[in-house]
């Protein structure tokens, strides 16, 4: 059986990272791994998306509509934009944050209202603040480590695992700060 992941976000927001991580994660645990990252106008500020499929055998790296197992969104617009690739029984996992897209910053539309609350009509929603909880660390650049921790839980593999993915994974000097961001995301998981 194949994992389908999405990760959604905001340019700049670690959402490739994220996926490398969780991709590293399944080679890890023997699974074939295929990613596709679909960057689009994802420099600072633009919809950045990436795929992350992991099984016994991937064939290709995209996740079709209706069939990612879970969603990991980094910001509310970006859920409710891609929140129709969740299939029913799916987790959409999104970070509590609001990123104005330039249409909205020039005033040609209005950000939606109740994102979550529409969301939540469809669909299994678990929300995280995840840069109060990186700011809370001193370092609001940990915001994706502290989101996929609270994601982990619905993706698999052991905590032991994770971090060691982490590990290897993230700069050699923001390890520590990383593996404490992602371990505070679990937790927060777990509340």
């Amino acid at each position: 059986m194949t994992k389908n992941i999405m990760i959604v976000g905001v340019g700049g927001q670690g959402t490739l990272l994220t996926s490398r991580i969780i991709g590293k994660a399944a080679l890890s645990n023997g699974y074939d791994v295929k990613i596709s990252e679909v960057h689009g106008m994802a420099q600072r500020g633009g919809s950045v998306v990436t795929f992350v499929r992991f099984g016994e055998k991937v064939h290709e790296p995209v996740v079709e509509e209706g069939q990612a197992d879970v969603i990991i969104a980094f910001e509310r617009l970006e859920a409710l934009r891609y929140a129709h690739f969740l299939k029913k029984d799916g987790v959409l996992v999104v970070n509590d944050c609001r990123i104005d897209p330039m249409t909205v910053v020039i005033g040609a539309k209005t950000y939606p209202e109740n994102i979550l609350e529409t969301l939540k009509n469809d669909h299994a929603v678990y929300t995280v603040d995840g840069k109060e909880i990186a700011i809370s660390l001193n370092n609001s650049k940990v915001l994706n480590s502290v989101v996929l921790g609270f994601a982990a839980p619905f993706i698999g593999f052991d905590k032991e695992t994770w971090l060691s993915t982490v590990e290897t994974t993230v700069p050699p000097k923001t390890v520590e700060i990383n593996k404490t961001a992602f371990l505070k995301g679990m937790e927060q998981a777990k509340n």
